[in-house]
């Protein structure tokens, strides 16, 4: 059987608080002990890095897709099963929509947020309908729901588009989720 593939759009970073990692850990786990296998953005070092990690660790799949300036620096995860290596960011996120079933924000910076907003609209444009999860660990994603809702209630997007994504707290939530779903449309 094929195994799914989902996409995280994580940090380089590790963050500030352990919670962050001990996650990011946990979802790489989840996803091989689930048969999913991980697509990211082919980082060695932070929550990026501790994912794949772990994945690998728990006799996973994972396929990194990283820019060639940012190989160069040495940052790509040389341990993983597959590293992609694309001339551009806009490659970069081309080629993991490609190789993906769904996908899930976890907490990073604005690369994060980049990625997670390209998805998202490119739902919202019907250009396709891959489940999209936030997940909130420990609160991190309040802010921009806040806006989000904030920017629903003002007219700026619709209560349909509001729907694209799902948002969890824990990471067995968003795994129990989207292996219900996945089921659902096999």
């Amino acid at each position: 059987m094929k195994r799914k593939k989902i996409c995280v759009f994580s940090g380089s970073s590790e963050g500030k608080n352990s919670i962050f990692m001990e996650s990011a850990r946990s979802l790489g786990r989840h996803f091989a002990e689930n048969n999913l296998s991980l697509v990211y953005g082919g980082a060695s070092i932070g929550l990026m890095g501790a994912m794949a990690d772990s994945c690998m660790n728990s006799s996973g799949e994972v396929y990194g897709v990283m820019p060639q300036c940012l190989t160069d620096l040495e940052l790509g995860h040389k341990g993983i099963t597959q590293l992609d290596v694309v001339g551009s960011m806009h490659e970069r996120k081309a080629k993991m929509y490609d190789l993906s079933d769904a996908f899930i924000a976890f907490p990073g910076g604005m690369g994060t947020l980049e990625e997670l907003f390209e998805i998202m609209t490119w739902a919202q444009l019907n250009y396709h309908n891959k489940p999209c999860y936030v997940l909130n660990i420990n609160k991190f994603f309040d802010g921009m729901l806040q806006h989000l809702n904030h920017s629903c209630d003002e007219g700026f997007i619709s209560e349909k588009h509001m729907k694209i994504f799902k948002t969890y707290e824990t990471v067995e939530e968003v795994v129990s989720d989207y292996l219900s779903t996945a089921s659902i449309s096999s």
